[in-house]
């Protein structure tokens, strides 16, 4: 009785000192805790991962998680652990149960499912990419057709600074052309980059049609800035004749007058 009660003792007294540790598992089963010497030393096991139509042999430990199984099917697969499921002989596996205690021994097979919410979100995120490209797409069409009605509006610009007069139809056609451009960038369904760049090609657009009715006003009115200059020297000249009468010089009001206009012609 003495030996049984001593022997007693000395568990009790290994498990205050900590020298036995112990672990809950899933399922509410109490087992002694792993530690990484236990790990290191428990064998090897191959498991073959069926993803898909994909096969990877993983080699771990027989005392791993499932949770240990995804961290290294992560860098084999590129799924975070949080977006993959594990399932064992038709079950799915948390993170927290061992392999060797539900059974997993070598060249067992597990199956690897991506998580429905994971792969419901990137096919969200893959649609939004696609739409974003072919927005864009869209615009730089739009940007080459409107680089080549600049470079008309830049041609024409010069005609009329020139002095020559052009054809009033000319600045309508432009103008439609312009305006067809704006429709069709109204028209994109953009957000993102793709609306940005939407809205500089907007307001470009919106430049060169004012651009062009100040060259049609200009076009009109070719003399409008000369007749003003004429205007302005008929004034200085009338201003000097005044200040020559006005100190009473002994020339002549006939002989001043066409001094005045030669000067001025």
């Amino acid at each position: 009785m003495k030996r049984l009660s001593s022997s007693k003792r000395v568990v009790v007294k290994n498990v205050v000192k900590g020298e036995i540790e112990w672990e809950l598992r899933p399922g509410g089963m109490l087992v002694q805790k792993r530690n990484m010497g236990d790990a290191s030393s428990a064998p090897v096991i191959n498991i073959k991962v069926s993803h898909g139509s994909y096969h990877h042999d993983i080699p771990l430990p027989a005392q791993s998680t499932f949770g240990d199984l995804k961290r290294i099917l992560a860098q084999e697969t590129g799924l975070e652990p949080k977006e993959q499921r594990l399932l064992f002989q038709g079950k799915e596996k948390d993170d927290g149960e061992c392999l060797h205690m539900v059974g997993v021994k070598d060249m067992s097979k597990v199956v690897l499912l991506e998580d429905p919410a994971s792969k419901e979100r990137k096919l969200q995120e893959m649609n939004r990419n696609q739409t974003l490209l072919k927005a864009c797409e869209e615009v730089a069409k739009i940007r080459s057709e409107v680089d080549k009605l600049s470079e008309k509006v830049i041609a024409l610009e010069a005609i009329v600074v020139a002095g020559t007069t052009v054809a009033e139809n000319e600045f309508h056609v432009l103008t439609e052309l312009l305006m067809v451009q704006l429709l069709q960038l109204d028209s994109i369904e953009a957000n993102g980059e793709a609306k940005v760049q939407r809205r500089v090609e907007v307001r470009r657009v919106q430049g060169l049609v004012d651009r062009l009715d100040k060259l049609k006003a200009r076009n009109s009115n070719p003399f409008g800035s000369s007749s003003n200059a004429v205007a302005v020297a008929v004034s200085s000249k009338w201003e000097a004749f005044e200040s020559v009468v006005g100190a009473q010089s002994p020339l002549p009001a006939s002989t001043i007058i066409t001094q005045e206009w030669e000067v001025f012609d």
